[in-house]
């Protein structure tokens, strides 16, 4: 049991791309722990959905607050009224396309909302604070595997303000050895995410016979865990994980961009013909910069006692079932399936 929660656990969640393995984490918390109240701030962006969460919301030890990481007074009262015990912070601007558009904006928010959120839990003595990082943070790596010690080397704005995000948090362990601890995990799917990311938009692509659009060559390739298993690696990092720890949460199960879309039409249009999957392919100018691949070895958390269970088919199976039913979930997923422009400059972007 998590032992060390007094009584309430705050989910911090937020803005644009929802980190949405947060939802799975919430319900998994609340089913599991009905003696903790778990507390799930949200700003409720473009990209939320509150029925990600229709499971939990009537329990008692569950409480929803719609707020912002960035306004201080807000969260200096939130710790100050609720008690907290324990903060989970996934709270981020998350899409990699859109921050070379919006740099600043994922700036103000990763950067400026993490510093507000961990001096308001360092001022309400919280027993444990989890940011949430990305292995992107390590840039690409063609050989060498990332361990928790490798350089960050960030090549993207995203990657660079959750780089950013992490060294204040660390701040806090070094200079009050506040107790803070840092995950960095591979990327996530499965249901409830927002299908602006890659694996949900090709199936919804897919699925109203639109093509997937690929960047560049579509060599790139990514580890992909199931949400399921992210939600144990929390759990996980929630129970045994050491103060001023970093641990990496990832697999070694890797695709190809290129590869996944040909795996996605396969299972959705029940073909194996190359030259029918090149019919639903439409490759398109690349990222201004795109890493070929996130190599991490995550021992650390193996030591732990986690590890991925959920084989590749058994994941993509449940996530294409999903999709089929649950794809307007979101009143702007339309919008999400919109291919995203790869050009504009870092110098015209705006703040926020």
């Amino acid at each position: 049991s998590l032992c060390y929660l007094k009584a309430n656990c705050i989910i911090v969640k937020y803005v644009f791309l929802l980190p949405y393995s947060a939802s799975h984490v919430v319900v998994s918390l609340v089913k599991n722990y009905p003696n903790y109240l778990i507390i799930n701030l949200d700003k409720l962006d473009y990209c939320a959905s509150l029925k990600n969460l229709e499971t939990v919301s009537e329990k008692e030890n569950y409480k929803f607050i719609q707020g912002d990481i960035c306004e201080p007074d807000f969260i200096k009262q939130l710790f100050k009224t609720e008690k907290i015990d324990i903060v989970l912070h996934f709270a981020a601007q998350t899409h990699v396309d859109l921050s070379f558009w919006h740099a600043l904006e994922f700036t103000y928010v990763n950067v400026y909302g993490t510093n507000v959120l961990v001096a308001a839990a360092h001022e309400a003595n919280v027993e444990k604070f989890v940011y949430v990082s990305t292995d992107e943070v390590y840039g690409g790596s063609t050989d060498k595997e990332f361990d928790e010690s490798s350089p960050k080397r960030p090549t993207n704005p995203y990657a660079s303000s959750k780089a950013a995000a992490e060294c204040f948090v660390q701040s806090y362990w070094e200079r009050y050895q506040f107790p803070a601890v840092i995950t960095r995990s591979s990327n996530v799917y499965g249901p409830h995410q927002y299908p602006e990311k890659v694996i949900p938009k090709f199936i919804s692509l897919l699925q109203q016979n639109r093509k997937c659009c690929i960047h560049g060559s579509g060599l790139q390739k990514r580890n992909f865990l199931y949400a399921t298993d992210v939600v144990e690696a929390f759990l996980t990092v929630l129970k045994e994980g050491k103060p001023g720890e970093i641990y990496n949460i990832g697999t070694n199960f890797e695709m190809s961009i290129a590869q996944l879309a040909k795996e996605l039409i396969h299972l959705i249009k029940k073909t194996s013909s190359e030259s029918e999957m090149e019919h639903w392919m439409d490759y398109v100018k690349d990222r201004p910069t795109n890493d070929l691949r996130y190599p991490m070895n995550s021992e650390k958390m193996h030591n732990l006692g986690w590890r991925p269970k959920v084989p590749w088919k058994e994941g993509i199976k449940k996530t294409i079932e999903w999709y089929k039913e649950n794809f307007h979930n979101w009143k702007n997923s339309e919008k999400a399936l919109e291919p995203f422009p790869v050009t504009e400059p870092f110098a015209q972007l705006s703040g926020p």
